[in-house]
């Protein structure tokens, strides 16, 4: 059957936030950033550990008290997203059967539900797959000059979040050997071996933190939940 193993690559520097810390350890309703996405994923019955992957020069980490369960370290991450999730999987040595549930730690208002939905729908799939939102709005392609070069036409166009779940075997071997520069997520990786992920629907308030703006819409999503 496998486990489900939770990876998190959090070697990032954050550096278009603008901030003295990397994004993932700013605090956010009296926490880390990064604290709220840890905790969701560890709070999922499914799943057997929650791996964070953080640069071996993090100077940040062990100056707050994460206390979460199943969460384990590993001081391996690299220069881009690919590598921190390649070594990784060095690191944790998973079965080629066990699912690897791969989430920006930026994520931080992830919901427990869309993860067991993610698992529940990919759980017998060939392949595993990724949350996704379908695009919504209206597509424009801009010009060189920044004005509207075309209208792209939405449909069958999906923005894709994470978790992205796939299996530890066909995950490293997707990782393997490619340019970091050329792989944006671990989905585009495993559809360069010819392999098609699921889309499943994710949530609009899984979004990524990107900018500081984004930071009060992260708060208030959060104290939302608190209170319910």
């Amino acid at each position: 059957m496998g486990r489900y193993i939770a990876l998190v690559p959090a070697a990032g520097s954050g550096s278009r936030f603008g901030a003295p810390s990397p994004k993932q350890y700013l605090q956010l309703n009296g926490k880390p950033l990064m604290w709220h996405t840890l905790a969701t994923l560890a709070a999922v019955a499914a799943i057997d550990e929650v791996a964070v992957v953080i640069s071996p020069q993090d100077e940040w980490f062990d100056g707050f008290d994460w206390k979460l369960p199943k969460l384990a370290v590993y001081r391996v991450g690299g220069a881009s997203r690919a590598e921190s999730v390649c070594h990784g999987l060095e690191a944790l040595a998973p079965a080629d059967d066990d699912w690897v549930l791969v989430h920006d730690a930026a994520r931080c208002c992830l919901s427990v539900a869309a993860v067991e939905r993610l698992i529940a729908t990919l759980d017998n799939h060939p392949v595993g797959g990724l949350l996704a939102l379908p695009v919504p709005d209206t597509v424009k392609r801009a010009d060189s000059q920044g004005q509207v070069g075309a209208t792209v036409p939405r449909g069958g166009l999906w923005l894709a979040q994470t978790p992205q779940m796939f299996r530890a075997g066909l995950l490293s071997r997707a990782l393997r050997g490619v340019a970091a520069a050329d792989i944006t997520d671990e989905s585009s990786a495993v559809e360069r071996l010819g392999s098609k992920p699921l889309l499943v629907e994710g949530d609009a308030q899984n979004f990524k933190v990107t900018y500081p703006r984004d930071l009060a819409l992260a708060r208030a999503i959060l104290t939302a939940r608190k209170g319910e």
